[in-house]
């Protein structure tokens, strides 16, 4: 069997774990080629930036699995699960994968909605008289 490498990455509620081998290039999510997973091309070019910057993207098959959040949080997932997973691949990656903003989580989430508001910040309407 050859060798595989696994990280995790998460984003919003999304939360993917991802399994990198040696191969053509190929990438699969949930079992599904990433194209028909993600038919959104920015969606699809999130999922293969890591992989354009290190340029390898047809030296490594990616497996994903990917379970929560919407299409977005899965994509941006992916994307950071596949950055950090060629760190431990491969040390010399990191300084460009570091300048493309890659191995940094996003922190950003949903803010809870208030007591009294209809949403986290949007209030009723104020009638002073």
């Amino acid at each position: 069997m050859e060798k595989q490498t696994n990280g995790i990455g998460r984003r919003k509620a999304a939360v993917t774990r991802v399994i990198i081998t040696k191969g053509t290039g190929k990438i699969t999510i949930n079992d599904k080629d990433y194209k028909t997973y993600f038919p959104l091309v920015y969606l699809q070019n999130q999922v293969e930036r890591p992989l354009k910057i290190v340029e390898s993207a047809d030296k490594f098959d990616v497996k994903i699995n990917a379970n929560g959040g919407g299409v977005k949080g899965q994509a941006e997932a992916a994307m950071l699960g596949i950055a950090r997973v060629l760190v431990e691949l491969n040390a010399d990656f990191r300084p460009a994968l570091k300048a493309g903003g890659l191995l940094k989580r996003d922190p950003r989430s949903v803010e809870r909605k208030k007591f009294g508001h209809k949403k986290a910040r949007k209030s009723y309407q104020f009638s002073k008289r």
